[in-house]
């Protein structure tokens, strides 16, 4: 079961999350539960995602890809300079162009729902300088580049500033029962 906010505005801000992510399709819905169970270690992903070799072998890329999460959120920068950016946007760029090059985001929405849940409110400010320097980069397929870095809004990429609410709804695998 997911969890969520309970009261007043954390609740509302629940039900616009849960309503967004309902608005992904399933293949990044999957993707992004599978990629937090994952990243914040929440269950074993083997054991609920893994359908065939190439799941168990995706999965295992994730991990390996994923273990410098914790170390990006350590190294968040607090401030403008770019000696902060140092060790932490090329990171940033690292684990964003691996989930990228993985096809199941579709776009910066997604994107940006699962990263806010993997590292928390503030990086979000990061984020649109992220995604579009590895949806630009040569591993990406010249078609899925064009469509990813479509995806980004100019709101979203001329942000004069980000919200510091921290995501109140995080998705999880649920069980389904047998007919």
């Amino acid at each position: 079961m997911a969890r969520t906010g309970t009261s007043g505005p954390a609740q509302a801000s629940a039900i616009a999350e849960l309503r967004e992510f309902a608005g992904f399709s399933p293949c990044e819905q999957r993707y992004i539960k599978r990629s937090l169970d994952v990243g914040l270690g929440r269950q074993d992903a083997f054991r609920l995602w893994a359908r065939d070799a190439d799941e168990i072998a995706a999965i295992r890329s994730q991990y390996v890809a994923y273990q410098e999460l914790k170390a990006l959120r350590r190294a968040m920068p607090g401030d403008e300079s770019f000696e902060a950016l140092e060790g932490f946007i090329d990171k940033l760029i690292r684990i964003t162009a691996f989930d990228l090059a993985q096809e199941r985001l579709r776009g910066f929405s997604a994107y940006r729902f699962l990263y806010e849940r993997l590292l928390g409110a503030e990086v979000r400010r990061w984020l649109p300088s992220a995604f579009c320097a590895a949806a630009a980069l040569p591993h990406i397929r010249p078609e899925r580049r064009k469509n990813l870095l479509q995806s980004i809004s100019e709101a979203a990429a001329t942000a004069p500033a980000w919200s510091v609410r921290e995501p109140s709804f995080f998705p999880e695998w649920v069980e389904q029962e047998a007919a």
